[in-house]
């Protein structure tokens, strides 16, 4: 999976999760912040990735969230679920993905 598309899925997961208006992630493997800008609500994502360049967006229809990532050019497609979980499928790379959201960080 493209770390970009990574990253971008696990903002939106953790922005859906928590409904904070955070602005940035940090990514363990690359020991780094990386910073996002826009709007995650119940019916819509539009977020802009500052360190990619480019626009993530798409709609929300309770948990299930349908996205195109337009620095990759494909669809990704993000399924919250409990206990602070959440799973997808990268279109880009056609890989399954999961994830958990920390509300500490």
């Amino acid at each position: 999976m493209n770390p970009e598309v990574r990253r971008a899925a696990a903002f939106i997961a953790g922005r859906a999760k928590t409904d904070k208006a955070a602005t940035s992630i940090y990514d363990y493997s690359t020991s780094g912040y990386f910073n996002f800008s826009g709007e995650v609500s119940e019916t819509r994502v539009a977020v802009y990735d500052f360190a990619a360049g480019c626009h993530i967006s798409g709609t929300r229809s309770g948990e299930q969230i349908s996205l195109y990532h337009f620095g990759v050019g494909s669809h990704l497609n993000i399924r919250l679920q409990q206990n602070d979980r959440f799973s997808g499928y990268d279109f880009s790379s056609s890989s399954h993905f999961s994830g958990s959201v920390s509300q500490n960080h």
